[in-house]
């Protein structure tokens, strides 16, 4: 099942069946037993509408109420290689190198919901960063009792010479207007997603691909269900939370995101997110 964020609600997608719904986002994700639920509300009407022409794209929202984002870093051996490289300068190198292997992993607060991007919108890069990259990564949608209760995609653009000056630097190399994607739909099961689920990373510039890259969920070195363990410890979300867990696909070193740049991320059964830098 797939869940659109609307203005008044949102579009549910089961199947062959589209239907639209007039509620609340924050209440909808935290209704117990979302998966057995959202079935019920097409009974209503039958005659479900084709989703073509239930909402335009400029009506879906990115499927986030008023959740906070948040982010695990060093998951996937690539990253952590990647920060490591990017940080030798600074000293910082064998912060990543540890942090891969500990018993506890990296999480950080990436962004308020208010500054989250939809699919089909604008990300940015920093004005004063010169080695920008977006970060291709499956989010996990938690509700307020910490259960994962579907997924969607993230767009984790990160601005690495920023984060190598210094690794004190990361909330300004993470955290800034436009610097977060997500979408294109909360893909919403009860069932893990399969080890071999592929996570695809695809830039385009003036017509032409410049990267593009993969990975599986498999690489990853933690469960989802240990980051967000960790995340609920000592922290509560009275709506739930969005978890980003970490990439596996970073573009070379000689490469950095310039404006009207597309990025897209595929991953499957969830859909694809595109953004365009602005």
């Amino acid at each position: 099942m797939h869940l659109q964020r609307t203005k008044s609600g949102a579009i549910l997608r089961y199947g062959s069946m589209v239907q639209e719904i007039e509620t609340d986002w924050d209440s909808l994700i935290n209704h117990e037993n979302l998966a057995e639920y959202l079935p019920t509300l097409l009974k209503d009407e039958p005659k479900a509408q084709s989703f073509s022409k239930s909402a335009s794209p400029t009506e879906i929202l990115p499927p986030i109420g008023t959740q906070e984002v948040w982010a695990a870093g060093v998951t996937y051996y690539r990253s952590r290689s990647a920060r490591i490289e990017e940080s030798q300068d600074a000293g910082g190198g064998t912060f990543y190198d540890r942090v891969y292997n500990a018993e506890r992993p990296e999480l950080f607060f990436k962004s308020s919901a208010w500054r989250v991007r939809g699919s089909g919108g604008t990300i940015r890069i920093r004005k004063d960063a010169k080695w920008s990259v977006p970060e291709p990564e499956l989010a996990l949608c938690v509700n307020a009792k910490g259960k994962i209760i579907g997924y969607t995609i993230g767009n984790d653009v990160s601005s690495r010479d920023i984060e190598g000056e210094n690794p004190l630097y990361l909330p300004q190399a993470k955290c800034y207007d436009g610097s977060c994607a997500l979408g294109p739909a909360l893909y919403v099961t009860e069932d893990a997603l399969a080890p071999g689920t592929g996570i695809e990373l695809k830039i385009t510039r003036r017509g032409e691909v410049v990267f593009q890259g993969d990975t599986t969920v498999s690489q990853m070195r933690r469960t989802p269900e240990e980051l967000v363990e960790f995340l609920f410890r000592e922290t509560s979300f009275p709506t739930g939370c969005i978890l980003l867990t970490g990439t596996g696909v970073i573009p070379p070193d000689e490469f950095t995101l310039a404006s009207g740049d597309v990025v897209d991320i595929v991953i499957e059964p969830i859909g694809r997110l595109s953004s365009t830098v602005e």
